[in-house]
């Protein structure tokens, strides 16, 4: 079993890590006694953090079974519903959200499934479900489509999280591809990861698209000539299962894109879970904000998205 990194390592600079930065900032305002506290509290989490993706865990099959259940259940409410998930308010709530989507607001929900009105039990690991919503304006669901169709150059696009990306194999509407990604959150993580992506043209203003992870390997020395992967299910944890599902909406002059990530993590040790959990469950919302504000900004300004 790997040990943790050194307490001296994990003492990164203010400028390595922004979460650290901003608290410091904060501590200005402080009193010395209090500056130190916060000093020593960021330290803490930085460390636990670090010993938590040094740390093996072992998938278990139970987790996987929880999570697939959970999927399941998402995804037939998903089938019920209407097409967004804004057209679930009452009208002049839905009016109002419409309203702050076309002005530009991102609208994100977190959500989360339920069995027969009781949460879905998940030993050994932690569900994200998180929903966000934006509005594209001058642009079309084909254009929409065929930019996020372009798999073997959104590395250029969704760069820092996607360091790369390749379409493995394509059957009409039906895509397999890979993605490196890179997480960071006081630490980084390198995953090599591999997705089935099937895409539905609705009718003329309507589309979707499903994404569901096959392969998530965690990467070990990236960039290095003794760069390895971590056997799959035996690594840190921190991303094991990532199914994402977009819905399209053409309309107001523009795209309605809403974006449902759900997805599958190692469970904090409870000695921690108070110290870190903001820190690991923040992760998915960024994720999932970053994605859907990157391809409205490059959709936007992007010449050949145009007709």
């Amino acid at each position: 079993m790997k040990r943790c990194v050194p307490f001296s390592v994990c003492a990164v600079p203010t400028e390595g890590c922004p979460i650290f930065a901003r608290f410091l900032r904060k501590g200005g305002r402080q009193d010395r006694k209090q500056r130190i506290g916060t000093r020593i509290f960021l330290l803490a989490v930085i460390l636990a953090i670090a010993c938590l993706s040094a740390a093996a865990e072992q998938l278990k099959s139970e987790t996987v079974a929880a999570f697939d259940h959970y999927v399941e259940l998402s995804e037939k409410q998903m089938s019920s519903a209407p097409f967004l998930h804004i057209d679930t308010l009452r009208p002049a709530d839905r009016g109002a959200e419409f309203t702050r989507l076309r002005a530009g607001e991102i609208i994100t929900d977190r959500l989360q499934t339920r069995d027969q009105g009781q949460p879905i039990p998940v030993p050994g690991g932690l569900i994200h479900h998180w929903l966000g919503t934006i509005f594209i304006h001058g642009v079309t669901i084909a254009q929409t489509l065929a930019f996020l169709q372009d798999y073997d150059n959104q590395y250029k696009f969704y760069a820092p999280d996607v360091q790369r990306s390749k379409l493995i194999k394509r059957d009409g509407d039906h895509f397999r591809i890979f993605l490196r990604l890179r997480k960071t959150k006081v630490v980084t993580v390198i995953l090599n990861t591999e997705y089935d992506v099937n895409y539905a043209r609705l009718d003329e203003d309507r589309a979707t698209s499903d994404s569901h992870s096959t392969r998530i390997a965690e990467v070990e020395n990236a960039g290095k000539p003794n760069e390895s992967e971590k056997p799959v299910g035996n690594d840190s944890g921190f991303l094991w299962r990532l199914n994402s599902y977009w819905r399209f909406l053409q309309r107001d002059g523009g795209v309605y894109v809403q974006l449902e990530a759900i997805s599958l993590t190692r469970d904090i040790p409870t000695g921690l879970r108070w110290l870190i959990s903001p820190f690991i469950t923040s992760i998915p919302k960024e994720s999932l904000v970053f994605t859907l504000t990157r391809t409205r900004q490059v959709l936007v300004q992007k010449p050949s998205g145009r007709n």
